[in-house]
């Protein structure tokens, strides 16, 4: 999920990052001849083997990387979202809250109007959500589990989506945290009751990627901050930068995350020489779900109920 207010919030795409390890209703009345099938995309499986597109009752107006915009089937579509958005090698409880995310975020997206008239939701990771037509069965040998593994997972929870008073609520995701999620009010500047900070389980133990460093030179802060000058950090309760102070103006950890291409705005700062070295925690905005603390839940025995309870807290878990 890219970097965007309504993103989950801003993911670059797993799809790349995680390589092989590991949103749709009706067409409106009066819409022209039907729309196409995503071109190269197998019809997903059901969990017993037999033939056939995962069941949905709904499709989505998808607009394609080429232009092109194409009807999906909801649960079809969310299946190739998982594919480019969790590691396939995830446990089964974090594939599973990841496709109720994915189909919440979808849902409350194509009803946002934000592609209209021709698409509801788009496969431009830093749009709506990362989306792979490709099978997972052609990964290699590994291919056909995993394909049958993240057709379960959707399987499993078809029509499932979270929602707050009534309302499908806005469902964003990140890779990896610290200790800690970000409030959505630290990011995007707007709360929401559900979008909290939350402790999630990652270290630098379980994670081994968590943490990063970069090192810039004077005359690559000036061309990226304006300045060389790196003055007071000040940190949220959530661990993650509130302030930096750049050469005399102060900017915001997300700002100066996003304006020096850093994996997260929970990082410290360091002068080594003639260097300057940012050292970062977690990948992505760190609002919602943390994949990877998903992940470590599920392999604590947490199911996808409780993951969900989690990282959105007070939601309720319903089906439509």
């Amino acid at each position: 999920m890219g970097e965007k207010r309504t993103a989950a919030a801003g993911l670059v795409s797993l799809a790349a990052v995680f390589a092989l390890a590991g949103v749709f209703f009706p067409p409106p009345p009066g819409a022209a001849a039907p729309l196409p099938p995503v071109p190269g995309q197998l019809a997903a499986e059901a969990p017993d083997g037999q033939g056939g597109p995962l069941p949905s009752g709904q499709t989505l107006r998808l607009l394609l990387p080429d232009g092109q915009v194409a009807l999906v089937g909801l649960e079809d579509y969310v299946y190739g979202v998982v594919c480019a958005e969790m590691p396939a090698s995830f446990e089964p409880a974090a594939l599973e809250a990841q496709a109720v995310a994915a189909r919440t975020y979808a849902l409350r997206r194509a009803d946002s109007g934000v592609h209209s008239p021709d698409a509801q939701v788009c496969a431009d990771p830093a749009c709506c959500q990362a989306y792979t037509a490709q099978d997972p069965e052609s990964w290699g040998d590994q291919g056909a589990v995993y394909a049958a593994k993240l057709r379960a997972a959707v399987a499993d929870t078809a029509g499932e989506v979270l929602t707050q008073d009534g309302a499908l609520i806005d469902a964003v995701f990140h890779a990896s945290s610290a200790g800690a999620t970000t409030p959505a009010q630290a990011v995007w500047g707007g709360a929401e009751p559900y979008l909290v900070s939350v402790s999630t389980p990652e270290t630098v133990e379980t994670v081994p990627d968590l943490r990063q460093e970069r090192a810039f030179s004077d005359q690559e802060l000036e061309a990226l901050l304006g300045s060389a000058e790196i003055g007071a950090v000040t940190y949220g309760d959530w661990g993650g930068v509130s302030t930096v102070q750049v050469g005399g103006r102060a900017l915001s950890g997300q700002e100066a995350r996003q304006k020096l291409g850093l994996r997260s705005a929970r990082f410290t700062v360091e002068r080594r020489g003639e260097v300057t070295v940012f050292t970062t925690l977690g990948y992505g905005h760190g609002v919602g779900m943390s994949q990877r603390g998903a992940d470590l839940m599920a392999r604590a025995g947490a199911d996808y109920r409780e993951i969900l309870a989690h990282y959105y807290p007070g939601t309720t878990l319903e089906r439509r």
